[in-house]
């Protein structure tokens, strides 16, 4: 079963992340158990291009990684059908085969894409990647975990 476009607040609702480290503004499609697209609108205004770099602004690598973990979280609150409670989380436990194609400029949307490769008692393995138009920016293997806290 598909299940149509969320938008941010519905985002909030499957993610306990907040702004400024919510990194998911939009998801186009998602199919619970298979996979899910979804948006970042990349503005100068995001918090870390202050520092990163003064004169020359660059989304770091590792919140491309962290977008596409937070994409791969909503698959799998989608695919068991829960949402954050409080008293469990879906923590990002691994990467694997991590590459960066193409720098994220303010102005760009960045296109965070997540396919699912197992998911079993609690521990899930999910292909994603990001790209900017039909340019390929990062790619890695991420590993998911249930836990209670």
């Amino acid at each position: 079963m598909s299940v149509s476009e969320m938008d941010i607040n519905e985002i909030m609702r499957h993610l306990p992340h907040r702004p400024p480290f919510l990194l998911v503004d939009r998801v186009l499609e998602c199919e619970p158990g298979e996979r899910i697209k979804a948006v970042k609108n990349v503005t100068i205004n995001e918090p870390f291009f202050q520092g990163h770099f003064p004169g020359y602004p660059v989304m770091p690598g590792v919140l491309i990684i962290e977008a596409l973990a937070q994409v791969s979280v909503i698959l799998v609150y989608q695919t068991l059908g829960l949402q954050p409670d409080g008293a469990s989380f879906i923590f990002f436990a691994g990467i694997d085969n991590a590459r960066f194609k193409r720098q994220v400029l303010p102005g760009d949307q960045l296109t965070l894409e997540s396919k699912e490769l197992r998911l079993a008692r609690g521990v899930g393995k999910y292909a994603a990647r990001a790209t900017v138009g039909d340019q390929l920016v990062a790619e890695a293997q991420l590993i998911a975990v249930l836990r209670q806290i």
